[in-house]
Parts: structure tokens; sequence; C-alpha cells
């Protein structure tokens, strides 16, 4: 039986796409930049790169989000100062704590005879402030979160962290859920425990292979009765 819960947060149990989109539209009318579908892409996808070289340990998180909006800018014809244009945009983001269909109430459940824990890679001020104006953080026993610890995921020292810092954990008992194939099941792979991969729009796994796949919250319910 898992008794012990790592859950995720962005895209997981908080809709990170839809306060991303929030931030940036606010961000691009204070900066002064009109924002259409092809420059909020182009966004996206060289911010998924900066993620993936932080993961793979090869930017740090303070360079990504130093150099993040000024590299971005300069593609459109604008300089900007990065650290002072990440400070507003993480303003404008951690107004967004809209909850994935049925979060609450799955973490509410399942706190009532599962310990549940955060892991994730997000900022500390803003991860906290989501957390408590979601009403999620009453569920969980602690916040594993990435910049306090300084170690992030898929790092099998973050999971060492983790594993040192909740008692009496089993790993036989362990699962973490969570949307990246590439930072929670990968992690959870290198940690040893087993995995549960959000999957609501049922992309096809890479060579990464979750123990189990999810499309919606409440799938979790079958996957922790059966075990």
């Amino acid at each position: 039986m898992y008794t012990t819960l790592l859950f995720d947060i962005d895209d997981t149990l908080l809709d990170f796409q839809d306060a991303e989109e929030q931030a940036l539209n606010k961000l691009f009318v204070e900066m002064g930049v009109p924002l259409n579908e092809t420059i909020k892409d182009a966004y996206k996808e060289m911010n998924r790169g900066f993620w993936r070289q932080h993961e793979q340990g090869t930017l740090s998180r303070q360079e990504l989000l130093n150099t993040r909006f000024s590299l971005f800018f300069d593609t459109v014809g604008k300089k900007v100062d990065g650290p002072e244009t990440e400070e507003r945009y993480r303003y404008y983001l951690n107004q967004g704590h809209k909850l994935i269909k049925d979060g609450l109430a799955v973490v509410k459940r399942l706190s009532q005879t599962k310990e549940l824990y955060v892991v994730t890679n997000g900022v500390s001020e803003t991860q906290h402030q989501r957390l408590q104006q979601s009403g999620l953080a009453p569920y969980f026993q602690k916040f594993f979160i990435s910049e306090e610890m300084g170690v992030h995921k898929p790092m099998k020292e973050y999971f060492d962290i983790v594993f040192d810092e909740i008692p009496h954990v089993d790993k036989k008992q362990t699962v973490i859920i969570g949307d990246s194939l590439t930072s929670d099941i990968k992690g959870g792979q290198t940690a040893g425990i087993d995995t549960v991969w959000m999957n609501p729009q049922n992309k096809p796994a890479t060579e990464i292979q979750p123990t189990y796949q999810i499309r919606q919250l409440t799938d979790l319910y079958k996957i922790l009765q059966e075990f």
C-alpha cells in the first residue's frame, strides 16, 4: 500500500499554463510589446529549453531567471533589464492559482489516509503563495521546494533530502505524481520509487516509462486502492 505521496505542483495540481498565460499578457502590456500567438509560442519554447538545461545541470536557476527575459526580448528588438523584468513577471505569476480539475477534492480526500508532500522545482515565494491561495497548503505535511534546497528534480541529491526529512519513510510505499517525464518520472526512478505520470493529453511516453499513467487526478483513487 502506498502511504506516502509526493506531488508535483505545476500542471499536476495547479494550472501553470493558465497562470503563465495571464502573467505574460500583463507583462507584455506593461512592457509595451504586442503579444500574439507566434511571439507567445516562441517565448514558451525558449523557456522550456532553459528549464531543460536547468534539469540537466548546465544552467543554474538564478542564471535562468536573470536572463530569460532579456534574451527573449532581444529577439523582438527590445532591450530590458533581465532581473527587473523577471521580478515583474513573478509578481503577476504569483497571482495565478487556478486548480487542475478536482485538485483540491482529491488532495483533501487522500490526506485523510495518506501523508502528502509537495516536491517542486518552482521558486519559493511563488509556490508558497500559490499553495496558500489555492487552499492546497493545509493538506501537505511539508513543501520541498528546489530553491530552498539548492538542488532540484530529477537530481538524486534532491530526493536524498526529501527522504532524509520524511520520518520513517518506506520507499516501497512511496509514489511520486507529476506531469514531467524528465523531472518527476525520471526523478522518481532515480530515487527508486514508483511513479505516476499525469498525462491528460495522452502523449506517448519516451524511453522514460512511468509505473502508471493517469488522464485526470481522480484516476489516482483506483491506483491507490489496487496497490
